[in-house]
């Protein structure tokens, strides 16, 4: 009875679902809900990563190549992050909509099966044809996965805290990036049971189609996709048992939701008008500043984190050194995750991206230019902790920006830029390396940072404690 007096105060059954969160305070529930997911998005950004800490045993292995002698050569290393970020540019452009026909729930669930089976499989390949096969099918898996995520969070939290909870689940993502360095560094360099090291590095990172079964268990769906489908009981169901958590875990009583006025239904979901708002009113220059902010970020992000061996490996740093001042980097890695969970909700998401790019833009020169060991490092971790802060703030960001019909598929085709940008870095990079050297390549990082700079700072909408209802009127 005390449910439904709520939902009437909030004015009907979307403004009672989505107003009965957002009054809810920050706890060990939520926290462990972020958690949860956020473990399905460890295993991604371990699979993501671990191109750059396993390409020196993929080079030494004779498998690849570090430069390439044309573009989309398959002997290259490039074609081994290029066939993988193909497969998520159409898991994130072509199968995105699954997530919002099918439910978050689900596709969270087997978009996590298909990347750990094809990193499995791709574990055992000897030539870099079947090995890109197996990349790309990953990838398709991980970029359906990725935008599941964010969309998941950014749905179950409450609005004052979405950012936090947002950058928390990053932080938690992150940690899968200094694992995979120590990994890389204990095994990559020896083979264990007739296996090169780099391909038991593959076969841990599969381990995500175990612990799913775990994961998925007592996992809500969204409660704000659920109205949109016309399931309100369901999703006056799930809220309900949000609150019992809430309230047992405070021993207090929950304050009446606020009233949303003059709050549009998102109603049920008809693909044809979500494509075509997405270019309509408040939603064109988002779309613009978003598709562009992701084919630029990827520059820094990938264009540094999948290469920081080979560059060192190129400035005539030995293998094992290599490999250990890129161990030493990654564990700055979690710190960019801190910072923005810290200042998620106290600075503007859209000038934390801009700062963020500012210092990825200058500290990533100063690498280039870096000899000795102390530079190298300290100019290597302010990029890492720069690019991950970024990543802990525009996936929060970019998912926001959209209502929940389509929310899915506005972030999947603005996020698919990313991934088609990532196709072309990796050969760029190559091109650069071999003809002028690893200055040249963060020429073009800063470049590309700076457009970010730009891009965001003039159409970034603020988002800092807006309901999302608030944010897609």
């Amino acid at each position: 009875m005390y449910l439904e007096k709520e939902v009437a105060l909030a004015g009907g059954v979307e403004a009672g679902v989505s107003a009965r969160l957002d009054r809810l305070p920050p706890t060990r529930y939520f926290r462990g809900l972020v958690a949860r997911i956020a473990i399905g998005g460890w295993f991604e950004f371990y699979e993501m990563f671990m191109a750059a800490y396993i390409s020196l045993g993929l080079i030494h292995s004779g498998l690849y190549r570090a430069t390439t002698s044309s573009m989309f050569d398959v002997n290259g290393f490039a074609s081994f992050l290029g066939s993988f970020f193909a497969g998520m540019f159409v898991g994130t452009v072509a199968l995105g909509g699954f997530t919002d026909r099918l439910g978050r729930r689900a596709v969270f669930t087997a978009a996590m099966l298909v990347y750990s089976v094809a990193t499995l499989a791709a574990a055992f390949q000897t030539s870099p044809v079947a090995m890109d096969a197996w990349r790309f099918v990953a990838g398709i898996g991980i970029g359906v996965q990725l935008i599941t995520v964010d969309t998941y969070i950014s749905e179950l939290t409450p609005n004052h805290t979405r950012g936090r909870y947002s950058a928390f689940s990053i932080l938690v993502i992150l940690t899968s990036v200094p694992t995979v360095a120590v990994l890389s560094y204990l095994l990559v360099p020896y083979t264990a049971l007739g296996l090169e090291g780099w391909r038991w590095v593959m076969i841990i990172g599969a381990g995500g189609a175990v612990l799913i079964w775990f994961v998925r268990r007592g996992l809500p769906e969204s409660p704000r996709w659920l109205e949109s489908q016309g399931r309100f009981a369901e999703a006056r169901a799930i809220v309900d048992d949000i609150e019992q958590h809430v309230v047992a875990e405070t021993g207090q009583r929950l304050a009446a939701p606020v009233p949303v006025p003059d709050m549009p239904r998102d109603g049920i979901n008809d693909a044809p008008a979500a494509w075509r708002d997405m270019w309509r009113g408040r939603y064109l220059p988002r779309t613009i500043m978003l598709s562009c902010f992701n084919f630029f970020q990827t520059f820094g992000v990938y264009g540094f984190g999948a290469w920081v061996p080979v560059l060192l490996f190129t400035k005539g740093i030995t293998l094992t050194h290599s490999l250990l001042y890129t161990m030493v980097i990654a564990f700055t890695t979690p710190l960019g995750a801190i910072g923005a969970m810290l200042f998620a909700e106290r600075v503007q998401r859209k000038w934390q991206l801009v700062g963020c790019a500012i210092v990825v833009a200058v500290a990533g020169v100063l690498f280039g230019m870096a000899r000795e060991p102390l530079p190298i490092l300290l100019c290597g971790a302010a990029v890492t902790i720069a690019n991950n802060w970024l990543i802990g703030i525009f996936h929060t960001y970019q998912a926001e920006l959209y209502p929940t019909r389509f929310r899915a598929r506005a972030v999947g085709f603005v996020f698919s830029w990313s991934r088609l940008s990532s196709i072309f870095v990796g050969f760029w990079v190559a091109a650069l390396l071999k003809h002028s050297g690893v200055p040249a390549v963060f020429v073009l990082i800063s470049s590309a940072m700076l457009v970010i700079v730009v891009m965001v700072g003039a159409l970034g909408p603020r988002t800092n404690g807006v309901r999302l209802e608030e944010l897609s009127q």
